[in-house]
Order: C-alpha cells, then sequence, then structure tokens
C-alpha cells in the first residue's frame, strides 16, 4: 500500500522517513523514528513491529536480529514488509512473499527504499537514485525530493491519498514531523508545509532545549532576527509565503 525511503544522514547524524500511499494517514501508520535509528512497517502493517523494533534499535540491537526474529514470530510475515537502519548505520529489510505486486525493496549506504503496490520497480529504483543525486542537499529536501521521484515513476498503482515525513537530530522528540492524511496530491501538500516550516519554524526548533541543553535557548532575539532575515530575503526574490494561516490584523 506504499513506498517509503529510511535514511540517516552522515553530515549532521539526522534520521529520518518519509512516505506516500494510497491509504489514509499512512505517516501515522508506517514510520517509527527514534533518536538515530528508524524503522518503517508497511504493507499490511503491524504496529508492533515498529513499535518494537525502534525501542530495540535504540538499545542497541542489529537491524539484521531484530528483523529476523521478527519474521519468525509472526504468522503474517508474508503479508508485511519493513526495512530499517540501526545505530550503527546498518540496513535490513524484509518483502513477504505475499505482499500485492509489485513489491521489493533497495538500499544504498545509509538509506533504504521500498514498496508494495506500485506500479512497478521503476518506483523505489528512481526514489533511491533521486535521494543519491541531491546529496548536497539538505536532508529534509533529499527525503521530499527523493520521494517526488517516485511519484513521477507511477507511486501507488491505486492511486494518491496521503504522506508524511519525520525527522529526528539526535533528539527523542522529532525535530519536524509532518502529515498530510486526505489529499488528491499529498506529496505536493507535503512539500507546501515543508516550504512553510523553513519560514519560521525552522529557525525556532534552533532553540529547542536537548538532552544535553535541558533549558535551551532563553534568548529569543537571534530567533527573531533569523526570522526577519529569511522574510526579508524572501520579499526581495519575489516569492510569497505558502501558508495557509490567517494574518494578525
Amino acid at each position: 500500500m506504499t513506498y517509503s525511503i529510511v535514511a540517516k544522514d552522515k553530515k549532521t547524524g539526522a534520521v529520518g522517513i518519509a512516505v506516500a500511499s494510497r491509504f489514509f494517514a499512512c505517516g501515522a501508520m508506517v514510520p517509527f523514528v527514534g533518536r538515530d535509528v528508524a524503522i518503517a512497517s508497511q504493507a499490511f502493517c503491524n504496529p508492533q513491529w515498529g513499535l518494537e523494533g525502534r525501542e530495540r534499535l535504540t538499545l542497541g540491537q542489529s537491524s539484521k536480529e531484530i528483523l529476523n526474529d521478527f519474521i519468525s514470530r509472526d504468522k503474517g510475515q508474508s503479508i508485511r514488509q519493513a526495512h530499517m537502519i540501526d545505530k550503527n548505520g546498518e540496513i535490513h529489510s524484509h518483502t513477504g512473499a505475499d505482499c500485492v505486486d509489485w513489491a521489493g525493496h533497495c538500499s544504498s549506504n545509509l538509506v533504504s527504499v521500498a514498496g508494495n503496490m506500485l506500479t512497478g520497480e521503476s518506483v523505489i529504483k528512481d526514489t533511491l537514485t533521486a535521494y543519491q543525486d541531491c546529496i548536497n542537499e539538505d536532508f529534509l529536501e533529499r527525503l521530499i525530493i527523493s520521494m517526488e521521484a517516485g511519484e513521477r515513476a507511477g507511486g501507488d498503482k491505486r492511486g494518491r491519498q496521503a504522506a508524511g515525513i519525520i525527522i529526528h537530530m539526535g533528539q527523542d522528540y522529532p525535530w519536524i514531523d509532518l502529515r498530510v492524511d486526505d489529499h488528491s496530491d499529498p506529496l505536493s501538500e507535503l512539500r507546501r508545509l515543508i516550504d512553510v516550516s523553513k519560514e519560521k519554524f525552522a529557525h525556532f526548533s534552533k532553540g529547542m532545549a536537548t538532552k544535553e541543553n535541558f533549558s535551551g535557548t532563553s534568548d529569543r532575539r537571534p530567533i527573531d532576527i533569523a526570522i526577519k532575515e529569511s522574510l526579508e530575503k524572501r520579499v526581495l526574490s519575489g516569492k510569497a509565503s505558502r501558508s495557509l494561516a490567517i494574518p494578525e490584523e
């Protein structure tokens, strides 16, 4: 029912998942991300794979050990699909024999793509290639670019409905967590939300508290300056805000 990308950014250590599907609220059901690990559970998804998998990955268990255990324990493993990345950056994937065609997975260094009910193998291949081709973009941008490439290759053969993206930056809480649950063009809507996040949220998030700094940034002046400079730059470039928020009167 889905295709997704699981990846870890070598430069920043960020880890994330992006997903799209002709299935309502796939962004709530598929991705499970932790401080430095991630697992996507899809096809006839079993959320226990995601919940237990994230917990065990966080404790340092290997992706291979966890996946083999799930396959041996789950009587429905033939209709499951999952792929994950562990603390060491190792990737392991499973596409059950009874997942609906086209179904499969592929991977490279620190990145994995998997999908089922797709128009063809080119969906995951093009998603992976796009990620590799834009390696100099920031991590969030790479994930959405790669998903857009998968959509152009055909995406989910049943159509489009939902999408989501979640990234953790070394913390238990996500740096960004965006979902489009029911939309005629979910990746385009997800792209809009990402653009809006760059207007203010991206600057604000830099001052949030962390495990290492319980107070975070208490002086908001640098944040306000960064937001103002970003706004001025956007105005000079002629780009209007894509936010649907109602402005103050």
